[in-house]
């Protein structure tokens, strides 16, 4: 690095953290404006920072799970006592993740992995800095349609992040139909499940599969489907079936947590082992899929991942419990159909004594509400108790509620979202749960109440 480069990093680096610790000052959360800081300063702030990397890059980009999957690898890598970078609170943006390598990295030092989740669509951008040493991609849906456009448009945006890197290794959900042609000319890695057991209480989900072609026209057959176009696929005009995975799960889902019994090759070895994660529903057991199958590409010991899940903690409103009052919340991020219709699907609704559901349209959230009407809501009309309504978009949801089928004069609505919470909480006993359902700028606006509530 020039001795100008190396002015410019550290005098951005610097500046970055100067602001982080004056927002801290004045208590101001869940800001990307240090990294803005840093990349005024100096436009290849990212690149200069990537140098300082001793192993490996990891980014995971995808539609669902990517803070999850993210944050159960960077915990496991930090289990194994490797120093790791990560922009944990999932600001996946250039800035965010400029902010979040500028505040925890530790000045004149170098780190072993960086584990960067990326927008989808900001991923391209985020290649042009870096060259990553593997990607993680999730899953594709449908998602804010009036930012991403159809899914076929978020898989080319991801292609042509993966056409800036070919020595990119690519860790691929193999039941998604819409990924197995990512990265042809890249190594590629596959996990995906064989089978799932369900031993639980919840009701399986009513909601529409979402229809997605195969490449020749033709419309996908299924072997087994666990939800929306995820499943083992094949279709019977081309012969195009879903890949072999390297990393084969078989998932036993319960209520309150999963297991995970896994098979797969290494160093010329047949293997077997069984994992176990506290973090409910099935949407969570892919995610522990793809990291435990990551870290132990990574030549992580299966000892060290079971720790590591055993220790995880989850971040920023996804699974994410705490006490108000000594109530208990639980917090689950809706976004999409599919994902909140497997939210719907998991939860427990004898264990939840109020449910809160807080529906914004600012533009991190997509200003398109038509989602709500894709989404399962009919899971929710049997719920014994009242539900509140809230966000900019309380009203929306209140009627969405009405056509699911749910007792009108069980709905209640509170626009204001600190009002809807204090609400909420007062309605339930000491050791009841609360069970909060916000689309992401309102988990923003919660987190800013949350300062004031016990960890």
């Amino acid at each position: 690095m020039k001795t100008t480069d190396k002015l410019s990093f550290y005098t951005a680096l610097f500046g970055a953290k100067a602001v982080n610790e004056s927002l801290h000052f004045f208590k101001s959360p869940g800001t990307s404006l240090p990294g803005v800081v840093a990349l005024k300063i100096s436009k290849n702030f990212l690149s200069f920072m990537s140098k300082y990397c001793k192993k490996n890059i990891l980014t995971v980009t995808g539609t669902n799970g990517k803070t999850t999957t993210a944050g159960l690898i960077a915990h496991i890598l930090k289990v194994s006592q490797y120093s790791v970078l990560h922009n944990e609170k999932g600001a996946n943006m250039l800035s965010g993740i400029a902010s979040s390598l500028a505040v925890g990295y530790k000045p004149f030092s170098k780190f072993d992995f960086a584990v960067l989740e990326s927008d989808e669509a900001y991923l391209t951008k985020l290649y042009d800095y870096i060259n990553a040493d593997y990607l993680l991609v999730t899953n594709l849906f449908r998602d804010q349609l009036d930012r991403y456009g159809e899914l076929n448009t978020t898989a080319k945006k991801i292609q042509e992040a993966i056409d800036k890197n070919p020595n990119l290794k690519i860790f691929v959900n193999t039941d998604d139909p819409m990924l197995s042609s990512l990265g042809e000319k890249n190594k590629k890695i596959f996990f995906g499940f064989e089978d799932i057991t369900y031993k639980t209480s919840s009701k399986e989900s009513l909601a529409p599969s979402e229809a997605v072609s195969c490449p020749c026209g033709s419309d996908l057959s299924y072997e087994k489907r666990y939800y929306a176009h995820i499943g083992k696929y094949f279709c019977k005009n081309c012969g195009r079936q879903r890949p072999e995975p390297d990393y084969k799960g078989y998932g036993v889902i319960y209520d309150e947590y999963s297991e995970i019994y896994l098979k797969f090759n290494k160093d010329s070895e047949n293997k077997e082992l069984c994992f176990k994660t506290k973090l409910p529903g099935l949407y969570n057991t892919y995610n522990v899929l793809a990291a435990v199958s990551a870290c132990l590409e990574l030549n992580i010991s299966p000892e060290i991942i079971q720790k590591g899940l055993d220790t995880y903690e989850s971040i920023f409103g996804r699974s994410e419990r705490f006490s108000i009052n000594k109530r208990n919340i639980l917090v689950q991020l809706i976004k999409n159909p599919t994902g909140a219709s497997e939210v719907l699907r998991t939860i427990n609704q004898k264990s939840a004594k109020k449910l809160l559901i807080i529906i914004n349209d600012n533009y991190a959230d997509g200003r398109d509400v038509s989602w709500l009407w894709d989404t399962d809501f009919e899971l929710l009309k049997d719920y014994e108790n009242s539900i509140v309504v809230s966000g900019s978009r309380a009203y929306d949801m209140a009627v969405r509620m009405k056509y699911a089928g749910f007792d009108e004069a069980k709905i209640e609505v509170k626009k204001d979202i600190k009002e809807a919470i204090d609400y909420s909480v007062k309605s339930i006993e000491e050791g009841e749960q609360l069970l909060i359902m916000p689309t992401y700028t309102a988990l923003l606006e919660m987190q800013k109440q949350k300062l004031h509530t016990e960890k």
